[in-house]
């Protein structure tokens, strides 16, 4: 059945209903709901069909509340998402009980499904990456862009980015020295090279240079960038080294500049401050900022916490933590998670391993816009190594980790609030 004819079908529905209107309430509590992943493709499958839903901010787990539809309903079936049909008075009892200022708790209304970029080399599957693993298996509909489209200003046609576990600074992943003999890497560098001689650069790191401010301007511009493990830190590196050559002769055939460390402008990062950078090219790693080689935790006791927001006066980061746990399980990755004194002071830690204080999920505003950085590769793989089989997210329907992705795919859908002049 085409969009168009969904959405009529809604609308009469929805019209048909009015006089003795009822709901359907998506319940997001580690109680209720079979699968939390599936039942954000269903917000977005009703944002789609141009009809609004309540996110009830910190009610059973962040729940969602739909205009009923049997359309609606038969979608909750057909992806195995539990739902309750509920009165139009019970639905205004639970709105009323959540405006009380002596809850903390919130009804945002999202109004439009956002468009969606992901920005990933060609060729990659799906699986090479959570995100795009996550959106395919809530069905929640996405389109791949790289350099050249980034460079051509086409990311205005999107409201949300994701950024793929791309290497900014033109180091190739920091692969060299485990990987420099493999087809894989020879290959990629090769396809590299290829293109950024295509669009007009001599080296790797000048394009990716370039295309790091794009995805700068275009958050500041009012954009919304997600990105996690070394697509965080190496955008923030390859930021603050514009104009300074900081790639080693095997990465871009000539030597890099003396001092480099000394030329780093951390004024142009979002996130990051006061970090050294990884000379070697035998080391895989990027800089400081990151805690894999600094952490001493073992894999059964590896879990972050969520921060706790106030709902009314602090929605967004109340948005992005929804969960039906506070406590999720830890992940490796080449970037795993943050070293805390190395965040500026106006990024919000919204998630941490109180362990050893290191930061793993957090939230900034840049301009007009805004931008989430997750650490870590994949949230239900601990250990996650090239060559590794696909993650089977059929086994994971209620992951409180692939949750905090899918939070900031409906963020920008929320209804936005008239600013005071």
């Amino acid at each position: 059945m085409s969009l168009k004819k969904t959405v009529i079908i809604l609308i009469l529905t929805v019209f048909c209903f009015k006089a003795n209107a009822s709901y359907i309430l998506i319940p997001m509590d580690a109680e209720s709901q079979e699968n939390h992943l599936k039942a954000y493709g269903i917000t977005y499958w009703t944002l789609e069909r141009e009809l609004k839903v309540n996110w009830l901010l910190n009610y059973r787990g962040g729940s969602f509340l739909l205009p009923f539809a049997e359309i609606i309903q038969r979608e909750c079936q057909i992806r195995g998402v539990s739902f309750e049909v509920i009165s139009d008075t019970k639905a205004a009892k639970i709105l009323e009980d959540i405006a009380s200022p002596s809850v903390n708790q919130e009804a945002v209304v999202l109004e439009k499904a956002p468009k969606i970029a992901v920005y990933t080399p060609y060729g990659k599957q799906p699986w090479d990456d959570a995100v795009t693993m996550v959106l395919t298996y809530a069905e929640i509909p996405y389109e791949t862009i790289y350099d050249e489209e980034v460079l051509k200003d086409e990311l205005l046609l999107y409201d949300w980015l994701h950024l793929h576990h791309e290497d900014f600074t033109g180091q190739y992943g920091k692969f060299y020295r485990s990987y420099r003999s493999a087809a894989w890497y020879i290959e990629e560098k090769k396809r590299a090279e290829e293109l950024a001689k295509k669009l007009g650069y001599n080296k790797v790191s000048e394009a990716k240079r370039d295309v790091a401010l794009k995805i700068r301007d275009y958050v500041v511009g009012g954009g919304f960038m997600f990105a996690m493990c070394s697509a965080t830190d190496s955008f923030d590196i390859a930021l603050s080294a514009e104009g300074v050559d900081i790639c080693e002769p095997m990465f871009d055939g000539d030597g890099s500049d003396p001092g480099y460390q000394n030329k780093i402008d951390y004024s142009k990062t979002f996130a990051f401050k006061d970090y050294t950078l990884e000379r070697s090219p035998n080391v895989y790693e990027f800089s400081s900022i990151d805690m894999t080689r600094k952490r001493q935790i073992p894999f059964q006791t590896d879990y972050f916490s969520l921060m706790e927001y106030s709902a009314k006066w602090d929605p967004i980061p109340t948005m992005l933590t929804q969960n039906h746990t506070a406590l999720v399980k830890g992940f490796m990755g080449q970037t795993t998670s943050f070293t805390r004194e190395e965040i500026k002071s106006n990024v919000l830690v919204m998630g941490e391993n109180k362990t050893n204080g290191e930061a793993k999920y957090i939230h900034g505003i840049k301009g007009k816009g805004f931008f989430t950085f997750y650490g870590g590769h994949d949230p239900e793989d601990y250990t996650h190594r090239v060559g590794d089989p696909k993650t089977e997210l059929d086994l994971h329907p209620t992951s409180p980790g692939y949750r905090l992705i899918l939070n900031n795919v409906l963020f920008p859908a929320a209804k936005k609030k008239k600013q005071k002049t």
